[in-house]
């Protein structure tokens, strides 16, 4: 069997396994060739080999039971490979953070133009996790200095082993911090993806994502109480001319409800996604009592 028959054949048991995609892709055949090109380390663009590569007996061993773990466990191929992408880079991945999917990837790759008027030179990745945007706005931005800041320790280990997977040590560190507490002022752009989920959201969500870790999901008052808080406090830590852009998901529209006068800067995508806004700080200033 070659790689692709086995790619074909995976494709087909996912595709009847009925699964939830959301972590990277978004049908069984990409499903497919993440994990078996992932596991086996293979270019995703090499259809050559795919083609005329046969698959080893160990190799499809392997496969196998990743692709059982899979379907049976419902556990995400970043997790049982152990990497994800995100804005064109390669991250490690584990049950310590959840797995990067945010679209602020695009503004990324983007540049954040035309929000931004001058490139950042001090960058926040608030609620980090992994480290995913914080890394990709670094490599996007060479001058820059960037903090990745969650209050999990596991998160933030992970973190660490991201920073050096793209050597960049010298430009991003990583600190424990509840939201601000341990954090100074003087940030250009704060990036946040924080927990925005309600309790009831996150127990009607498929298996998939209860593999990842609770506590990058959940929020009180309806998913709003940790956005809420970042908007009340992220003024005092931004510069005169920052900005905030930060993603509430499906929150969005009960945010906007309930604050019907704030001027959110709804942000549109063109690969997809929702739910990101961004503020400059003199907003979030006049608007702050608005937040309690």
């Amino acid at each position: 069997m070659t790689i692709w028959d086995y790619i074909e054949h995976t494709a087909a048991r996912f595709n009847a396994a009925d699964l939830c995609y959301g972590h990277g892709t978004d049908n069984p055949l990409d499903e497919a060739v993440y994990l078996v090109c992932a596991s086996l380390e293979l270019d995703f663009a090499d259809a050559v080999a795919m083609q005329r590569r046969e698959l080893s007996a160990p190799e499809r061993e392997r496969l196998e039971a990743l692709v059982d773990a899979r379907i049976e466990e419902r556990v995400p191929v970043a997790y049982l490979t152990g990497q994800a992408w995100f804005a064109r880079h390669r991250f490690h991945s584990d049950r310590r953070a959840l797995i990067p999917r945010s679209p602020i990837a695009e503004l990324i790759g983007n540049r954040f133009e035309p929000l931004l008027a001058h490139p950042p030179r001090r960058v926040l990745d608030l609620c980090a996790g992994g480290g995913c945007i914080g890394i990709a706005t670094a490599l996007e931005f060479p001058e820059a200095d960037v903090t990745l800041a969650d209050i999990s320790p596991d998160s933030l280990a992970l973190a660490r082993r991201n920073i050096a997977l793209h050597g960049l040590e010298s430009r991003v560190q990583a600190i424990q911090s509840d939201v601000f507490t341990a954090l100074a002022a003087g940030y250009d752009l704060i990036l946040c993806n924080p927990p925005y989920v309600g309790a009831e959201e996150v127990a009607d969500l498929p298996p998939e994502f209860g593999h990842e870790p609770q506590l990058g999901l959940l929020s009180g008052d309806e998913g709003l109480q940790l956005p809420l808080q970042i908007l009340r406090e992220a003024a005092d830590y931004l510069t005169e001319t920052g900005l905030l852009i930060m993603e509430v998901g499906y929150s969005h529209e009960l945010l906007s409800t309930r604050l019907p006068l704030v001027p959110f800067l709804w942000l549109e995508f063109e690969q997809g996604g929702e739910g990101v806004f961004a503020l400059t700080t003199s907003q979030l200033r006049q608007y702050r009592a608005s937040f309690f």
